[in-house]
């Protein structure tokens, strides 16, 4: 892992870039698969973003001032404009980074979600974690335990559970989640003012999610007259995880039809 304008960031491949964003409570370990299945074509960029993984804290999770952040990382590490990923809030941050800098993208790639508000919450998953007592938890099988009634899904658990690390004051969580907790609104939220964006955008989502549904298509062509929408049967909000060859597959296509 590099660290470089803010943002933590590992590199593998070469060729054309791909910058990789992950979603709320992720990081770009979470992509890890999907960077070594594009890397032998291109340079893959897996950032973490701020609050997340090993990128620095910050207060200010807005999308803008996280598109800020990621708009150095661009000028400052990625060679040319690259393909932008984007998963959940990371796809919120890409997007915002689209409309308020197109000039730095050559394609946007967005990753089940849509520009729009969501009544989804997830203050009861970060109210769980921030009631375990760290210091009375030897290890995270021990943490998974004490989840285990308020987060029923061990999935979604061990998912969670993979922001503790070991440090030689005990267990400590690798995302900030007071400032998650505090700024939750803004995160569900997309609140962006801006011109439409015209590059080149695919917009790929799980037929199992909620998150992508003919009801969000309009707001979808109205920031992204460009967009083109895909459906991957079967698969749920975490598609690239669940389906990654089939992930990988639609990526290529798409990227070797804007070199064409």
């Amino acid at each position: 892992m590099f660290v470089s304008s803010a943002l933590a960031f590992s590199v593998t491949g070469s060729g054309p870039p791909v910058v990789i964003l992950h979603g709320l409570f992720g990081s770009a370990t979470n992509w890890r698969r999907i960077a070594e299945g594009l890397s032998d074509q291109r340079q893959i960029f897996s950032v973490d973003l701020p609050n997340h993984g090993e990128s620095p804290w910050t207060d200010d999770m807005s999308y803008p001032a996280q598109a800020a952040l990621l708009a150095d990382f661009l000028s400052v590490e990625v060679p040319e404009s690259p393909i932008l990923i984007g998963h959940s809030m990371g796809g919120k941050v890409a997007m915002t980074l689209a409309l308020q800098h197109e000039i730095l993208l050559g394609a946007l790639v967005v990753v089940d979600i849509a520009p729009t508000a969501y009544p989804h919450t997830h203050e009861p998953l970060v109210e769980a974690m921030k009631s375990l007592d760290l210091a009375a938890i030897r290890n995270r099988r021990e943490a998974e335990m004490q989840l285990e009634k308020a987060i029923p899904e061990k999935a979604l658990r061990q998912f969670l559970l993979q922001n503790l690390r070991s440090t030689s004051d005990g267990l400590r969580w690798r995302i900030n989640l007071e400032v998650i907790h505090r700024q939750m609104g803004a995160l569900t939220g997309f609140d962006v003012t801006a011109a439409p964006c015209v590059v080149p955008s695919l917009f790929i989502y799980g037929t199992q999610s909620d998150y992508v549904t003919p009801k969000t298509t309009p707001a979808i062509l109205k920031h992204f007259p460009k967009a083109r929408l895909m459906a991957l049967e079967g698969a749920g909000h975490w598609l690239h995880a669940q389906e990654p060859q089939r992930f990988i597959q639609a990526f290529q296509e798409f990227a070797d039809a804007l070199e064409t």
